[in-house]
C-alpha cells in the first residue's frame, strides 16, 4: 500500500469508527458490578456540593464527576441513568482514540527528529492505524463500554501526557512541559496509580534531556519545574482534601491496601481488630473497624460510614484505616509468579500485535532499538522509543508486584507495542539482502549512505529496494485494522438480536436487577430505608439493586459461600437472634439470592421469603407491616417501575 492509499484507509477507518463504535456502546450488555455503583454515588454527591463524601482514599473523583455532568445532560433518573453512562463511555472511547492518534504523531517526530531513519518500515498513518485499531480490540475486551470504571479515561489522559512527553523531546519548546503536567494531573484525579507514573514521566523527561539528548542543564531544569508545578495544582487541591481527612499526607490507599490483600495475604472483607490469624504479613491498627453485632454467624454494622449504598465498598479504606504492608520477599515472590500467568494469559488473549511484529521481522524488518544495530556505538540515535518504552515497562512492573488485570496493564501494552513497531527498519542487513529485494522490480542503481538501493528512471519518484517491505506491513496493519473493526460490528449486531430475543427495552437492562427493585419498592421499600443483605452474590458481586431502590444497606449477615446460602441459613441454631440483631439495626427488610428451585415456602429456612419480581432476590420481611404475605410469591410489575393492581 501507497502512502496516499494508507492515509485515505485511516481516514475511512476513522469515519467508520464513529458509528461502529456507537452500535457497540448501544448495544453492549448489562455489565456494572459494585465499583461502577461506588462511583455513582460519588456522582450523586458531586451533585450534591456534599464534598466531604467525595474526598476518597480508594476511588478518585474525575470519572464521578464526569459522571455527574452527564446526569445533568440527560436529566437521569436511577431508572434510565445507565444509558447516560453508557454515553460517556462513548465519549471517552472517542477521546482515546484522539489521544492514541497524537501519541504516535508525537513518536514519530521524535523519529524523525533523533533518528531519521532512511525507510521506516511503517509510516505515521500506518503507526496510526495500528494504535487505533489496538484501541478498538482493547474496547472489545477489558475496556467495554458497558463498565462504569475509570480505566478507559486513564488511558486516554496517559497517552495524552505521553504524546506531551515526547513533544518536548522532540521539540526545544517548553510549552509542552506543563501540558505535560496538566494531564498528569487529571490522569492522577482519575485514578491514584497515576501519580507514581507522573513522577516516573517527569523524572524520565528530565534525565532523556540531559543524558541522551546533552541539553542545557537549566532548560532541562526548567522544563521539570514547570511540568511539576502544573501537576502540582491540578492534582494538589484533591491531595491536600485527602490528606486532612486521613490526617497525614496521603494521595490514595488504593495501592497500600491492594499490596496488603494480594500480597500480604491480609483478609479482604470484614476483619478486626482481634482476627491476628487474617492479618497475614501486614500491620493493622484499625482505626474505626466494623462494628460487629454477632460473631456466628458474622453480622456487621456499617453505621460508622455516612455514605454509600454499600458503605462497605463505598470508601474501603474507611473500615480498613491503618492496615500498613510489610515487605516479604517470600510472599512477594509468590505473587510475581502468579502475576506472571497472568502477564502470560494477557498475552495469549492479545496475540494481534505480537503475531504481527513477529511476521514483519520475519519477513526481513529490523528493530532499530539501542544495541541491536550497530552495537553501542552510535545508541543515542536509535533512542527514541526508549522513553515510551521505560514508561509502559516501569507500569507494567508496578502492577506485576500486586495483581495484573487486563484493565490495567493495556495502557503499559501500548506504550510498549506501538514504539517497537516504530522502531522497525526495512533497511536490508547486508548488501546480499539487499541483492534478495530486488524481486520488487527496482533495477540496482546508486547506493546511498544509508544502504537503499534507488533507481532514477524517469521523473517518478524514486523507490527503494525494499519498498515492498513497506508496502506489505502496511497492507498487513490495515488488515488488522479492517478486521477488529468488522468483528466489532458483529459483535454489536449479535448484541442486539440477543436484546431482541430477550424482549429487553435496552441493552443495558438487566430483568433480574431491575426486577428486584421493583419489587422492594412494591413492598413499600425504598428512599433511603435502611436495609440488610446476606450472601456475597446479593451483597457484592451484583449491588446495583440496592441504588435503584434507593436503599443502603446497614447490615451484612456475611457469607462467601454462594452456593449453600440456603442451607447454611437453614442450618443456623440461631435464626430467630440473627432476625432479631438485624431487627434492632432497623433494617426493614433481609435480601438475599437463591435458587428459585428450591424456594417453596415448604422448609424451615425457605419459610417467610418473598421473592423480589421475577428476580433470583429474596426479601425476608423484618420492620414491615405484618400484613404483607409470608409466602414466596412474584410480584407483578410493568416497565415503568410501579406494581401492577
Amino acid at each position: 500500500m501507497r502512502s496516499q492509499t494508507i492515509r485515505r484507509a485511516l481516514l475511512v477507518y476513522l469515519a467508520l469508527l464513529i458509528p461502529v463504535g456507537w452500535l457497540a456502546m448501544r448495544y453492549a450488555p448489562y455489565g456494572l458490578d459494585g465499583d461502577g455503583m461506588a462511583y455513582m454515588d460519588i456522582a450523586d454527591l458531586i451533585r450534591a456540593h456534599r464534598w466531604a463524601g467525595v474526598v476518597n482514599g480508594y476511588w478518585n473523583p474525575l470519572y464521578p464527576a464526569c459522571m455527574a455532568l452527564f446526569q445533568r445532560l440527560f436529566h437521569t433518573t436511577r431508572w434510565n441513568e445507565l444509558h447516560a453512562y453508557y454515553e460517556l463511555n462513548y465519549c471517552i472511547f472517542l477521546v482515546s482514540v484522539v489521544a492514541v492518534l497524537v501519541f504516535v504523531s508525537a513518536l514519530v517526530k521524535l523519529r524523525h527528529q533523533m533518528n531519521p531513519l532512511p525507510a521506516p518500515l511503517l509510516g505515521i498513518d500506518a503507526l496510526r492505524l495500528l494504535g487505533v485499531a489496538l484501541t478498538v480490540i482493547a474496547a472489545q475486551r477489558e475496556l467495554s463500554m458497558a463498565y462504569m470504571r475509570p480505566d478507559a479515561l486513564l488511558q486516554a489522559l496517559m497517552l495524552l501526557a505521553f504524546a506531551m512527553l515526547l513533544e518536548s523531546l522532540a521539540t526545544s519548546r517548553l510549552v509542552y512541559a506543563p501540558l505535560l503536567g496538566f494531564f498528569l494531573g487529571l490522569a492522577y484525579l482519575a485514578k491514584s496509580f497515576a501519580f507514581v507514573v507522573a513522577v516516573l514521566s517527569i523524572a524520565v523527561m528530565m534525565l532523556f534531556q540531559l543524558w541522551v539528548q546533552r541539553r542545557r542543564p537549566g532548560r532541562v531544569v526548567a522544563a521539570g519545574g514547570l511540568a511539576l508545578v502544573v501537576f502540582a495544582a491540578v492534582a494538589g487541591p484533591y491531595i491536600a482534601a485527602l490528606s486532612r481527612q486521613k490526617h497525614r499526607l496521603d494521595f490514595g490507599d488504593s495501592g497500600a491496601l491492594n499490596y496488603a490483600w494480594y500480597v500480604s495475604g491480609t483478609v479482604k472483607m470484614h476483619i478486626e481488630p482481634w482476627m491476628t490469624g487474617e492479618f497475614g504479613s501486614a500491620s493493622v491498627k484499625l482505626v474505626h473497624p466494623e462494628e460487629q453485632l454477632l460473631a456466628h454467624p458474622g453480622i456487621y454494622s456499617y453505621r460508622a460510614e455516612a455514605y454509600g449504598t454499600y458503605p462497605a465498598w463505598f470508601d474501603p479504606t474507611y473500615f480498613h484505616e491503618r492496615i500498613t504492608p510489610v515487605f516479604s520477599a517470600r510472599l512477594l515472590l509468590r505473587r510475581d509468579l502468579r502475576n506472571l500467568v497472568l502477564s502470560v494469559r494477557y498475552l495469549l488473549n492479545h496475540p494481534e500485535a505480537w503475531i504481527l511484529l513477529a511476521l514483519l521481522l520475519v519477513c526481513g524488518a529490523r528493530l532499530d532499538l539501542p544495541g541491536v544495530r550497530g552495537g553501542w556505538v552510535n545508541w543515542r540515535r536509535s533512542a527514541f522509543s526508549v522513553p515510551a518504552l521505560l514508561l509502559g515497562v516501569a507500569m507494567w512492573g508496578i502492577y506485576a508486584l500486586v495483581n495484573v488485570e487486563e484493565r490495567y496493564v493495556t495502557l503499559a501494552w501500548l506504550a510498549i507495542v506501538l514504539p517497537l513497531f516504530a522502531a522497525l527498519d526495512a533497511v536490508p542487513a547486508s548488501p546480499a539482502a539487499s541483492e534478495e529485494d530486488g524481486s520488487d522490480g527496482v533495477s540496482a542503481g546508486a547506493t546511498s549512505a544509508a544502504g537503499l538501493l534507488v533507481t532514477q528512471t524517469s521523473s517518478e519518484p524514486v523507490l527503494p529496494a525494499c519498498s515492498w517491505r513497506r508496502r506489505s506491513a502496511a497492507a498487513m496493519v490495515a488488515l488488522l485494522a479492517f478486521l477488529a473493526l468488522g468483528e466489532s460490528l458483529r459483535l454489536a449486531l449479535e448484541q442486539r438480536r440477543d436484546q431482541s430475543a430477550a424482549g429487553l427495552p435496552a441493552a443495558w437492562y438487566s430483568p433480574n436487577i431491575f426486577s428486584a427493585a421493583r419489587g422492594l419498592q412494591a413492598l413499600g421499600v425504598g428512599s433511603g430505608d435502611a436495609i440488610a443483605c446476606m450472601g456475597t452474590i446479593a451483597c457484592l458481586n451484583d449491588p446495583y439493586w440496592m441504588r435503584l431502590a434507593d436503599v443502603r444497606v446497614l447490615a451484612e449477615v456475611y457469607n462467601p459461600d454462594p452456593t449453600h446460602l440456603l442451607e447454611e441459613y437453614q442450618g443456623l441454631p440461631n435464626r430467630e437472634q440473627v432476625l432479631a440483631v438485624l431487627k434492632a439495626q432497623g433494617a426493614r427488610v433481609l435480601v438475599a439470592a437463591f435458587d428459585p428451585g428450591v424456594m417453596t415456602g415448604r422448609t424451615p429456612g425457605s419459610q417467610g421469603w418473598i421473592r423480589l419480581g421475577e428476580s433470583d432476590l429474596y426479601a425476608l420481611p423484618l420492620n414491615l407491616p405484618p400484613s404483607l404475605p409470608a409466602a414466596p410469591v412474584t410480584l407483578p410489575w410493568d416497565r415503568t417501575g410501579a406494581a401492577k393492581p
